[in-house]
């Protein structure tokens, strides 16, 4: 799936201002599910084909408002 394809829920609000999408962000898939764009992490090891990413809470905060939760 192409970052074209995908509605970029965070970024826009009140975040942090970025350049290049290149910052923590979420986005929602055609399906209705959300992909995760943050600092990878090591914190424990995930199972095979599964990574951790960290964001800020402001940035799932501003995708629960985008989404109207």
């Amino acid at each position: 799936m192409a970052r074209g394809e995908l509605t970029r829920l965070t970024g826009n609000v009140g975040g942090p201002e970025c350049d290049d999408d290149d910052c923590p962000n979420i986005y929602r898939t055609n399906n209705g599910s959300l992909v995760i764009q943050g600092a990878r992490t090591d914190i424990f090891q995930p199972p095979e084909g599964e990574a951790l990413v960290e964001i800020p809470e402001t940035v799932l905060k501003e995708a629960a408002r985008a989404l109207g939760w």
